[in-house]
């Protein structure tokens, strides 16, 4: 299925591959749930009916039940049938000796969707419009359209939980090797990411603080406060940044020498650039890269510095941008490792993935209200996606990291 038509509209859109596939899900769900209805209301009013008899017996018999119970005619309820709301009749039941009605415990229960909760977060996440949701309730025969506040009731309910889930977890399980460090525009603001990368090479999510900008003071709390959660540092953890003063102050100041620093050097090579005119943009973006491609820390550094008197008479500025954190820009190639896992941690695309990843589902929101509405979406759109997260290429080379970033912190001489 290529293009749907939308309600009330004559305009046909295209859709995602993701799109496509949650569109066909739904259509044929939406067919076996015509089909079911009409089964899931009779084993309802059977099962609503088994507790009747049990509380005042069967129709028209005057013993059986419980004393002083009578049935009492119906009224017209709803039940949930998976997560959609369905029409029917329930019956009631009175207690004379006492004057008041019996609730059904059956019909309490079925009131209560089964995961209906994460059904309408993951639909709100894949880009169901909250305002068109009824629509889709009244393509189910006898389904009762649910109203966008409720539909957003129910969102922030279950957001706000995963959140909490997120922002509480204990990472004293994780074994570490390696955190990533960026943030995300929402509106005026960043959410700042923690990203860590296990020794078996897989993404775990840490955590997430809004912030107007990636400065130390925000980043400094932060990482306490994973510190303060059971990450464990000890052993050491190359942390990888784009190179952000704040960023790198904060490290240096919680992590002191148990870090070490891996400068983006995608970042370092495109902020040289811009310095530079148009016309020569592209071939010194290709003299970088290949100096930054050298297999050692000698050759790199080496090729690196060949460049600086070319580069210093077309632009001092541009030079000064190439100096300045160039150390930490070849840190895999100090520690020996940049041909096994350069392709992984010499830059920060792993938790830029990540945010694009984060911004298919975000990117649909059109005002961002509130501290908390920024908060929800974007930690559950992050619990949703860290399950199908790959591990970074190299992982079995990880080994080799936490034997340098050993070396590095002193625990191996400390051993010896």
């Amino acid at each position: 299925m290529k293009r749907v038509i939308r309600i009330g509209s004559k305009r046909k859109s295209r859709l995602t591959g993701q799109e496509k596939a949650l569109t066909q899900d739904g259509n044929a769900r939406v067919a076996l749930i015509r089909a079911l209805i009409p089964i899931g209301l009779e084993a309802v009013a059977e099962e609503l009916e088994r507790e009747v008899e049990r509380l005042a017996g069967a129709k028209h018999s005057r013993s059986g039940g419980l004393p002083g119970h009578y049935r009492w005619g119906g009224q017209g309820g709803s039940v949930y049938l998976a997560d959609q709301k369905v029409k029917t009749r329930i019956p009631r039941v009175r207690n004379v000796l006492e004057n008041n009605e019996v609730p059904l415990e059956s019909y309490r229960l079925l009131q209560k969707p089964r995961n209906g909760d994460e059904g309408v977060m993951r639909k709100v996440l894949y880009g169901l419009s909250c305002r068109k949701y009824e629509q889709c309730a009244e393509a189910v025969p006898g389904a009762l359209g649910l109203s966008s506040s409720s539909i957003s009731r129910r969102f922030i309910q279950v957001s706000a939980g995963k959140v909490q889930e997120m922002l509480e977890r204990d990472l004293s399980g994780y074994d570490l090797v390696a955190l990533f460090l960026d943030g995300k525009s929402f509106a005026e603001d960043e959410m700042i990411l923690a990203l860590g990368v296990t020794l078996e090479g897989e993404k775990v999510v840490l955590g997430v603080i809004q912030a107007g900008t990636e400065n130390e003071t925000v980043i400094k709390a932060f990482l306490s406060d994973l510190l303060g959660r059971g990450l464990n540092i000890e052993g050491g953890i190359l942390c990888v940044i784009d190179g952000a003063k704040g960023l790198r102050s904060a490290i240096r100041k919680v992590f002191a020498d148990k870090a070490l620093v891996q400068r983006c050097q995608w970042h370092k090579r495109e902020n040289v650039v811009e310095y530079l005119p148009k016309s020569h943009q592209s071939s010194w973006r290709r003299r970088l890269q290949q100096a930054y491609e050298k297999p050692t820390y000698e050759e790199a550094k080496a090729a690196l510095h060949r460049l600086k008197p070319e580069l210093k008479l077309l632009n001092v500025s541009a030079l000064a941008s190439l100096e300045e954190g160039l150390e930490e820009t070849l840190t895999l190639h100090r520690l020996g490792l940049f041909a096994e896992l350069g392709i992984s941690f010499k830059t920060t695309n792993c938790i830029e993935s990540v945010m694009a990843l984060v911004g298919q589902y975000t990117d649909k929101v059109d005002c961002w209200r509130n501290s908390s509405q920024k908060h929800r979406w974007v930690g559950t759109a992050l619990l949703e996606i860290e399950h199908g997260l790959r591990r970074v290429k190299g992982y079995r080379k990880l080994w080799k990291l936490r034997e340098a970033l050993k070396r590095h912190t002193g625990v191996l001489r400390e051993a010896a």
